[in-house]
């Protein structure tokens, strides 16, 4: 078994997907540990604003695996494919960390990842230099990233 940190984003009707992404990584995975839902504006394109959040479960799969079980629930849950990079999407699921190892991700350094992900593993080191999530995030608080950010009040798990 592994421990994986998962970052789930959508922008098209967000709770829904949100909402049956969980359902589907608890049926598979069982216990995830899951952070508060942030919201923050579509980057690179003009978008409805995304809800974000973080989930840190037990895999049995390999990272490929994992990876591919995750873009047919993306695509179970109406996940386009070959359009732009930076898009409306019903579901987004990165992992960010597999086992001990951070991925090498752009995200590293924007607040939609960080803030969730430092609530529950702060601990977790980034791909580079010597800093966690933790440390990484504290830096980014007084930026204009993380000023648009916002916690919402809605609980997905329910």
């Amino acid at each position: 078994m592994a421990h994986a940190w998962l970052s789930l984003g959508s922008n098209i009707e967000p709770e829904r997907h949100l909402r049956a992404a969980l359902r589907e990584l608890r049926e598979r995975f069982g216990a995830l540990r899951v952070s508060a839902v942030y919201e923050s504006p579509a980057a690179g394109f003009d978008g409805a604003p995304f809800w974000n959040l973080a989930v840190g479960l037990e895999s049995d799969l390999d990272l490929d695996a994992l990876n591919a079980w995750l873009h047919a629930l993306e695509d179970r849950q109406g996940r386009r494919r070959g359009g732009p990079r930076y898009a409306d999407r019903t579901l987004d699921i990165d992992v960010v960390a597999f086992a001990t190892q951070a991925l090498d991700r752009p995200e590293w350094k924007q607040a939609f990842l960080l803030a969730p992900l430092a609530e529950i593993e702060p601990r977790l080191p980034v791909p580079e230099g010597d800093e966690t999530v933790g440390d990484r995030w504290r830096r980014l608080q007084d930026s204009e990233d993380a000023s648009a950010l916002r916690q919402l009040d809605c609980d997905l798990l329910r």
